[in-house]
């Protein structure tokens, strides 16, 4: 079997972990949770982050076969479009990448700048359906929850889970995004559970708690035993009573408008201007 080479970059303004996964022999890679900077006060954004990843590419002389989204991000924005323009490649997501658009266009009236956000991903991935990384072997798992398009990514013996979980010192994702469901983070988790103890787990972030090192790589077996949420042997009635208490504590992110404009559709930019929403209390 083919042993996927992976290469982590860490954003550290959003926290969030990205991938390239290449196989040595054939040279073809696939970039997972790519990241534009993107300063909220000014507006500007930039391309360091995601040059640094391009850079990797053509320095390893890597074909870009897959540009993958585990989800549709509300804590950053997605460099995907950028990474395309530059290096060719397949813009993937989860199958109801389609729900979450609907959501969000109607929420925030997004069909008047010009940019369209129903055609801007190459394909859209259907549960179990298994795809290649040149040599590499690769399946994707519907693993909704955190939002309704959650994906995992299964290379060779690695799990991409986006939001899913994250080191078992930091738990689960929340589930109070539109089309979050703690019942199906649940049933989600246990789908990761199933898989053999010693499959890898890749985060997608890595918020250091108490300041330690940064890490974002566990193991399935570790996760069952020490997650900080959900081993397995949580119940579900105690987590989803535990992820729906502890959400109502939660702030908003402070990118989340910015990053869904931008992340459903795939990395394109509006014309000019971000939209957010206003809520009035008086």
């Amino acid at each position: 079997m083919m042993t996927a080479i992976i290469e982590a970059f860490f954003h550290k303004p959003t926290s969030t972990l990205s991938y390239v996964v290449y196989d040595m022999t054939g040279g073809h890679c696939a970039v997972i949770d790519s990241v534009l900077d993107f300063d909220l006060s000014s507006g500007i954004v930039s391309t360091e982050f995601a040059d640094q990843i391009i850079d990797f590419i053509r320095s390893n002389q890597l074909t870009l076969d897959w540009i993958l989204e585990t989800h549709a991000h509300a804590d950053h924005l997605t460099a995907a479009s950028y990474i395309k323009s530059k290096l060719g490649g397949v813009i993937a997501a989860g199958g109801h990448i389609v729900d979450v658009q609907a959501t969000f266009e109607s929420i925030l009236v997004m069909d008047d700048d010009g940019v369209q956000s129903r055609n801007s991903f190459d394909h859209r991935f259907q549960d179990k359906e298994e795809f290649s990384v040149g040599m590499l072997t690769a399946e994707v798992l519907e693993t909704p929850g955190h939002t309704s398009d959650s994906v995992t990514y299964l290379v060779d013996e690695d799990a991409f889970i986006g939001d899913t979980l994250f080191m078992p010192d930091f738990g689960s994702a929340r589930c109070d995004f539109p089309g979050g469901d703690a019942k199906q983070l649940f049933a989600s988790i246990q789908r990761i559970y199933a898989l053999p103890d010693s499959t890898r787990i890749f985060v997608c972030h890595d918020y250091q708690p108490g300041g330690r090192e940064l890490q974002y790589q566990t193991t399935v077996g570790v996760s069952k035993a020490d997650n900080i949420h959900i081993t397995g042997d949580t119940p579900e009635r105690e987590f989803v009573q535990f992820r729906s208490e502890r959400d109502k504590q939660l702030n908003v992110p402070k990118l989340l408008y910015p990053a869904i404009q931008v992340n459903i559709r795939a990395g394109q930019l509006p014309k000019a201007f971000i939209k957010i929403p206003i809520s009035k209390t008086f």
